[in-house]
């Protein structure tokens, strides 16, 4: 037996599931969410996958090309607010007070 609190309880449940899916029930509300999917799916899902997919390609295409120039020296890091230099470093003029 269930008792009356427990069937408010789950109907209060299956109202809250059905006002959060649109307050639309049966076939109306199925085929409302197919299309919704099937629209997601094209235009956010899809093309996110191809785009990933494409990246990769790429990736790898680049790391099999024997020619490609590979930077062999580590850049030596300025003490100045211009970031990155490599070689020599340049003296900075001082201020004049």
């Amino acid at each position: 037996m269930v008792s009356p609190s427990s069937r408010r309880m789950i109907g209060n449940v299956r109202s809250f599931v059905g006002n959060s899916l649109g307050g639309l029930r049966g076939w109306s509300n199925l085929a409302s969410w197919a299309v919704a999917g099937t629209l997601a799916y094209f235009l956010w899902v899809k093309p996110a996958r191809e785009l990933k997919a494409e990246q990769e390609r790429a990736a790898l295409a680049a790391a099999s090309d024997p020619n490609r120039y590979i930077e062999k020296r580590k850049p030596v890091p300025d003490p100045q607010d211009t970031g990155l230099i490599y070689g020599k470093r340049t003296e900075t003029k001082k201020p004049q007070n």
